[in-house]
Parts: C-alpha cells; sequence; structure tokens
C-alpha cells in the first residue's frame, strides 16, 4: 500500500510465503484475499500474486474507513437503503 513495490511485480507464492513465515499457507491465503478485495493485489489461476495497477495507500485507508462507517451505521441500527442515501447526499448524487 505505500507504493514500495511496483505494479505487476509478483508476490511469492503462499505455500513459500507460509513456510518462511512460519505460517499456515490458509493465512497467507486469506491475507492475499484481504489484499485483492482492497484493490492492492491481483490473484490469477496458474499466474499467482501480484501488485495491482491501481494499487494506491489511498485506496486501502479509504477502504478501511469504509469498513468503520459500515460497522458504526449498523451500531446504529440503519438499513443499507439508509446509508446508501447519506453517502449519496453527500457525494452530491442523491
Amino acid at each position: 500500500a505505500d507504493g514500495a513495490a511496483p505494479p505487476g511485480e509478483r508476490l511469492p507464492a503462499a505455500r513459500v510465503l507460509a513456510e518462511s513465515l512460519g505460517v499456515n499457507v490458509h493465512t497467507v491465503l486469506r491475507g492475499y484475499q484481504r489484499l485483492r478485495e482492497e484493490g492492492l493485489i491481483e490473484l490469477r489461476r496458474g499466474r499467482g500474486a501480484a501488485i495491482a495497477d491501481g494499487a494506491s495507500p489511498h485506496r486501502a485507508r479509504l477502504l478501511e474507513r469504509v469498513r468503520e462507517t459500515v460497522g458504526e451505521a449498523r451500531g446504529l441500527g440503519l438499513t443499507v437503503d439508509e446509508l446508501l442515501t447519506l453517502v449519496r447526499t453527500e457525494y452530491g448524487t442523491g
């Protein structure tokens, strides 16, 4: 997320990384999946993981804030539609 690795750079295979870190391969796979969800890496069957072209520390921070906001909205009892209305209004499209 900090831009230290350039887009397209391949990441170690999950098994290799798990072994070097001394963790279960499923732990690495979950981490890779989360990085994919955050738009930081791309996962391709047979080709492994690579830094995504659009990887951005700003996007990763925004996604984290969205998760926090969704959690807070749930805690307040807001529905998805109510939260989306708030976002659309703030964004100027609602």
